[in-house]
């Protein structure tokens, strides 16, 4: 049956059952059912007629109308019996299954249409005005049934399902219009029935609330639409397009679209006017409108829709940008291509900037395949490719035609909505590949035909000589450049043994020979040949076998002069190995001789030494007689080195003063001892040198060495270390000697090495903490002041005391962060226990600064900055520094003494009669406090010359204006005569031993003597 005339008997023959069905009220249990059968039927006769690619979706459309119409038969029957149907009913539970039906087919339409990638976009779009339209059904369609007092549960369930099936239904018909691609006509014929089908449900789901309900009113031509339409669509061609994958385009938002989106947001701001224009008994009984919530929850949603719409928009708007770039990149790498190879290069790359950041594909890219074909970006499934699509279901696979009647292929996998993305920026870049394959094509035709006068030229001019050697190893043909070369023109028939020196005939004869054996070629042989001016030179050779090509007929020998070159080669090798100050080997070479040595070493069980020598103040050579002189005095070190060791053994210098020797011929570990001796012995007179400008000057040559042997290590790099280790042992056990290493004393070096690592990382780790020992009045033993004691909480040794790790830090410079921190935690801790108790005896906190923090340039607003930050007044804090600060740079001392005192901050001698101890000092410096070291309090019971000395100082203190603490007080009878001296401060074990914060406030509370036991 042709498909109009299917088409035209469906019209006719339902256009004759509408007018019965109006015409003859009392035939209507007939005319309705074959109204509604008709076009179930219709819909298998398309599905016949079209065979969709999808057929189910279909099946339910069928059977979802043949349950309608069941449903409606049903409901007449009764009628025409003279019964009254009840409701709810078996005509109901026929209605009410329609509405899954109907979703099930859509679903499918959706599925078919889309795939299985996400369309977010399209759901969102379709998503607001669904929400909108269930709003309008909930205040006005559903609401009411479940407010009516007429209705039991059941009727009310039933009633509501209705509205409820019918905004489902609308839902996903408004998800087939929101898709994105071409829309299929038969599209707007569903639409129009559900639009049928919904606007008779409403005006039923009226007159049922107002029981004025009759059969054969106007209210049916919406069903009637439902059907018709139903059944048409089911007849057209277009029908197959329902369940055929649509091509996805932008995801852009065009005009009609967004006044559609905007008037379904404004549904919930309108019904709201309207519910409070219209007032009804409802709402003015509750003292508002009833739906508000639903309303508010309504417009919330649309609201969050609409976001995320926009947001989506907005990634949509990035992912396109980016293509975008990488498409200019692209288009940038492709027109610089200039072979196939370049533009298979530049097309995988473009193609992984395109993929979006993180996603997985799968890229195959095959070979050049003979056969013409047209240039095309097509969907492929993984069972139509022959290597699958990298575990992906889809792909798009690209045809791509090349020159000289060949294609080339590219697979691209993905997750579908991926490739859907992707894919118009593949059309354009594969478009973009035409055209500069097009231009390749165009260029290698025009070189082809260019190029024999090219290579004659080429040939003609070259620098390269290039020979065509025949098989009795005569010359037949040489290029110009020979003359150039050899110093004169050479002849054909001329034996090229006559151009290389007698040296190498061997060589050239044997190179001859494999060539011609293997007929293959051969690249980089150096031989020895004669050039102009009979000079001898280093020429390097290719050589290609070509006896098998008509045009050539021989051996074609490639020659360069690489004389200059390998001359060159060898300086920079030399450099790269060697010292350019001392010609001594460098660091590098020193390396591998060693670990070569080593090597030999180990597997004839012979002794190899090591000696690590190192200049004694070669700084202060630098410093007071310059650079120059510096310079002078290392190449005279090194000269004397050399000639100390002889031809066997390496010397080398490793940077700045320091060298090394590897001696390599000794059977024991006394002739490295015995050469390490004769160094220094050597060494220690001193050295004349010149300073460049004419004049002499004689300097310590003075060294320290240290001593490695290999027993003792396991691989080179443990030598090298125990030779550095032991030289920093000579260099700490006195200048001008030799150390060998020795396991036990590099244990506690390596230990205090290790210790000197870890204070840097305790301090940025925060392992410090402090204790504070009391500063008591000595005649009423008030608690005044308290001093601040570093400690260290160890991560694996514990809490360690600052005689372990003081001086360690003072030598690599640790001391100045962890002063630092003393200063500002001390700072903190005061300020904190005063603001705790404002009438505390608590006046001051001590803290020791060593030399190397105070002689900062800054420390002045170190000291500031601190106080500012803990909030703490100048004058509580007490500085103590050493006697020694003021031997070096005392003017510089004094001026900050002065400018912190200034601020109100004092300042404090510590261990004052240990040190310096000039009374000149005392007099300049700015100080106020002196400190006696606990060694002069110990004596001063039982030794009279003692009491004496303590007995001078705090008198002298005293007519000095300087206030006196002594420290280590551990016996009452120290306190007393102290006191009895006039001394009026101490600290010791007799008062407290170091206490941790917490126990400092309840000592500065009372009242009476602080003493503890010790």
């Amino acid at each position: 049956m042709a498909t109009r005339t299917a088409r035209v008997v469906f019209s006719g023959w339902w256009l004759a059952l509408i007018v019965l069905y109006y015409a003859f009220p009392d035939a209507h249990l007939y005319t309705w059912a074959l109204l509604g059968y008709s076009s179930a039927v219709a819909v298998l006769v398309g599905v016949r007629l079209y065979r969709p690619a999808q057929r189910l979706p279909w099946y339910l459309t069928s059977a979802a109308l043949a349950f309608f119409t069941t449903g409606d038969s049903w409901y007449n029957l009764i009628l025409a019996i003279g019964r009254q149907p009840g409701f709810p009913g078996l005509a109901d539970l026929f209605y009410l299954l329609v509405y899954p039906l109907i979703t099930g087919a859509f679903l499918l339409f959706i599925r078919a249409r889309s795939g299985s990638g996400d369309n977010r976009a399209a759901l969102l779009d379709a998503m607001v005005p669904t929400v909108g339209l269930g709003l309008l059904a909930w205040v006005y369609w559903i609401a009411p049934f479940t407010r009516s007092q007429d209705l039991s549960v059941l009727e009310k369930i039933v009633s509501i399902g209705y509205p409820l099936g019918d905004v489902l239904v609308l839902a996903m018909i408004l998800r087939m219009l929101t898709a994105t691609g071409k829309r299929p006509k038969a599209l707007s014929s569903l639409g129009l029935a559900m639009v049928g089908l919904l606007l008779s449900d409403i005006f039923y789901g009226q007159s049922q609330l107002r029981s004025d309900w009759q059969l054969g009113g106007p209210v049916d031509l919406g069903w009637i639409v439902f059907y018709t339409a139903m059944g048409y669509t089911a007849l057209r061609p277009g029908m197959r397009q329902l369940t055929e994958r649509a091509e996805r385009s932008r995801a852009v938002i065009g005009q009609h679209r967004l006044v559609w989106l905007t008037g379904a947001a404004l549904i919930a701001p309108a019904v709201l006017c309207l519910e409070y224009i219209q007032g009804r008994p409802a709402e003015i009984a509750r003292g508002g409108i009833v739906d508000a919530p639903v309303i508010a929850a309504a417009a919330a949603v649309m609201f969050v829709l609409v976001l995320a719409r926009v947001a989506d928009l907005a990634v949509a708007q990035r992912q396109a940008g980016a293509r975008e770039r990488a498409l200019r990149e692209a288009g940038t790498l492709l027109f610089a291509a200039n072979t196939e190879d370049e533009v298979k290069d530049a097309v995988q790359d473009a193609i992984v900037r395109l993929m979006p950041a993180g996603t997985p594909y799968h890229l195959r890219l095959s070979p050049p395949t003979p056969g013409t074909v047209d240039l095309a970006v097509d969907w492929r499934t993984a069972g139509e490719l022959p290597e699958g699509a990298g575990g992906f279901a889809l792909a798009l696979f690209v045809t791509q035609p090349l020159f000289g009647g060949r294609h080339g292929e590219t697979v691209l996998g993905a997750a579908e909505d991926v490739l859907h993305a992707v894919r118009p920026s593949l059309q354009t870049l594969a478009a973009q590949v035409a055209v500069v394959l097009e231009r390749i094509a165009l260029t290698a035709e025009i070189n082809q035909r260019d190029s024999e006068a090219y290579f004659r030229t080429l040939i003609q001019s070259t620098a390269d000589v290039i020979l065509i050697v025949g098989d009795d190893d005569t010359i037949l043909y040489a290029s110009p450049s020979a003359t150039k070369l050899f110093g004169a023109p050479v002849a054909v028939d001329t034996p090229i043994s006559l151009l290389i020196a007698a040296d190498g005939q061997d060589a050239l004869n044997d190179t001859l020979a494999r060539v011609r054996h293997t007929h293959g070629e051969l690249d980089g042989i150096e031989l020895t040949a004669q050039g102009a001016g009979r000079r001898t030179m280093l020429i390097e050779c290719d050589l290609r076998d070509l006896r098998d090509e008509p045009s050539v007929a021989g051996l074609v020998v490639t020659m360069r002069d690489v004389t200059e070159q390998r001359r060159l080669e060898d300086d920079l090798t030399h450099q790269a190995f060697h010292d350019s100050l001392t010609g001594l080997a460098n660091r590098v070479l020193f390396r591998n001789r060693l670990e070569q040595a080593f090597m030999v070493a180990e597997r004839d069980g012979a002794t190899l030494g090591v000696l690590f020598v190192d200049l004694d103040d070669f700084k202060e050579v630098n410093d007071t007689l310059g650079h120059a002189v510096g310079d002078q005095l290392l190449l005279a070190v090194a000269q004397r080195i050399s000639a100390i060791i002889g031809a066997g053994s390496t010397a080398a210098r490793m940077g700045g003063d320091e060298f090394a020797i590897l001696v390599e011929q000794s059977n024991s570990a006394d002739a490295t001892e015995e050469l390490a001796a004769r160094i220094v012995a050597e060494l220690d007179a001193p050295l004349e040198v010149p300073d460049g400008e004419g004049g002499l000057h004689m300097v310590s040559g003075k060294v320290s060495v240290g001593i490695a042997i290999n027993r003792d290590a396991d691989n080179a790099t443990e030598l090298l270390r125990h030779a550095d280790l032991a030289l920093y042992l000579a260099k700490g056990m006195g200048k001008g000697g030799w150390q060998r290493y020795q396991s036990d004393l590099a244990h506690s070096m390596v230990q205090r090495l290790e210790m000197r690592t870890q204070l840097h990382e305790a301090i940025e780790d925060e392992q410090f903490m402090l204790q504070y020992q009391p500063i008591v009045e000595l005649a009423d033993q008030q608690v005044t002041g308290v001093e601040a004691l570093v400690r260290w909480q160890h991560p694996t040794r514990g809490l360690l005391g600052p005689f372990h790790f003081v001086e360690a830090a003072e030598e690599n410079g640790a001391i100045v962060g962890i002063g630092s921190w003393v200063l500002r935690e001390a700072l903190r801790q005061i300020a904190e226990w005063k603001a705790q108790d404002p009438e505390t005896t608590l006046r001051y906190v001590s803290v020791n600064v060593s030399p190397l923090q105070f002689r900062a340039a800054d420390f002045v607003a170190q000291v500031r900055e601190a106080l500012d930050a803990a909030g703490a007044r100048p004058e509580w804090l007490l500085l103590e520094i050493t006697e020694s600060l003021v031997l070096k740079d005392a003017d510089k001392v004094i001026q900050d003494l002065r400018a912190l005192r200034a601020m109100g901050v004092r300042v404090a001698i510590d261990d004052f009669g240990t040190g310096y101890s000039s009374l000149s000092y005392l007099r300049q410096m700015p100080v106020d406090v002196l400190k006696l070291d606990k060694s002069f309090i110990d004596d001063i019971l039982t030794s009279r010359q003692q009491h004496a000395l303590v007995d001078a100082i705090v008198t002298l203190a005293g007519n000095l204006d300087l206030a006196v603490v002594a420290e280590g007080i551990e016996e009452p009878g120290q306190r007393i005569a102290l006191d009895t001296m006039g001394c009026h401060y101490g600290q010791g074990y007799h008062f407290a031993k170091p206490l941790w914060p917490a126990d400092i406030p309840a000592m500065t509370t009372i009242a009476q003597p602080a003493a503890l036991s010790a």
